[in-house]
């Protein structure tokens, strides 16, 4: 029978979605990032923009170089800063920058002659598909050092936000997951695969209220992946709520018709609302599909002991 776990498969979103919160940090401190900026001429280069977004923010801080090609931004706190700067014309430079102790060395970047435009798809498609390969294989933190590498290069692209999430859910890394996985619903609220993610980690950190209520505004017609309306169910089954959980495990089985899993927690649910009838169905029903199932046992212990016609 499939794991309830989120599967290392998730972890690849489709090629054309990829170019289709946590809590606030504190983002003002004493620190000040200052450079300055020339051209591959050793020119300065003045009026290029400079960005800094402290790493899990989404409210950017800017300047804008002078005549000398010089730049500052003050009152920074500590951490790690995505720095982004851009001339129209000449390549734009992107680090990350650490502040340690409020202290910072100065960032002096050379900015060539911008090359000719090329699409970024196809560099994140094949970048994508080794990463994958990679957790396929076990090496979940090498897979989340290349979604990591792209985000920093194209930091616009959300969805890197949901594939790095997927290497913490993986880790069984509840938190850290779900402070990536907020960044990208922050984007894109309405992803109804980053919401079924977002509430199976939300259970497992032991939310099962706030999973609950994700999961129930989910349009049933948009689900790929059973199993966490399943966790949920067993959930309510074991709060005694039996005509609840088997309400909800209908409506799984309305897209999911052939899957074991629900029917066998449904005649759970249907012991616990005393439905013995009901139960004795979904029970056979279960045994047919999955008879080497290690759950199978268990429904034929069930159903010897429910009460006789």
């Amino acid at each position: 029978m499939k794991s309830l776990r989120i599967a290392i498969a998730s972890i690849v979103f489709a090629a054309a979605a990829l170019l289709a919160s946590s809590a606030p940090a504190q983002t003002k401190g004493n620190a000040t990032l200052s450079g300055k900026v020339v051209d591959d001429k050793g020119q300065p280069v003045a009026d290029a923009a400079v960005t800094a977004l402290m790493v899990g923010q989404s409210d950017p801080l800017t300047a804008r170089t002078d005549k000398k090609g010089e730049w500052k931004i003050k009152n920074l706190s500590e951490g790690q800063w995505r720095l982004e700067i851009s001339k129209e014309g000449l390549e734009t430079n992107r680090q990350v920058v650490e502040i340690r102790n409020d202290k910072v060395p100065p960032v002096n970047v050379t900015l060539a002659k911008e090359a000719a435009k090329v699409d970024p798809t196809v560099e994140i498609n094949l970048a994508v598909a080794h990463a994958a390969e990679l957790a396929q294989a076990g090496k979940i933190p090498e897979a989340r050092k290349i979604y990591e590498d792209l985000l920093v290069k194209y930091p616009t692209v959300y969805q890197l936000e949901g594939l790095i999430a997927r290497t913490y859910a993986v880790e069984n890394n509840s938190a850290k997951a779900l402070e990536h996985l907020n960044l990208a619903l922050e984007k894109d609220p309405t992803n109804v695969d980053l919401k079924i993610l977002q509430a199976d980690l939300m259970m497992e950190a032991g939310d099962k209220a706030g999973a609950k209520a994700i999961l129930d505004a989910v349009d049933m017609k948009q689900v790929k992946d059973p199993f966490p309306f399943i966790n949920a169910a067993i959930v309510t089954i074991n709060q005694g709520k039996g005509d609840e959980a088997a309400e909800s495990l209908t409506k799984l089985l309305a897209q999911f018709p052939t899957q074991p899993e629900i029917f066998y927690y449904r005649g759970r649910a249907y012991v616990v609302a005393k439905k013995f009838d009901e139960a004795r169905v979904d029970l056979d029903k279960f045994i047919s599909l999955a008879p080497a199932a290690k759950e199978a046992a268990d429904a034929k212990r069930i159903l010897d002991q429910l009460p006789k016609k």
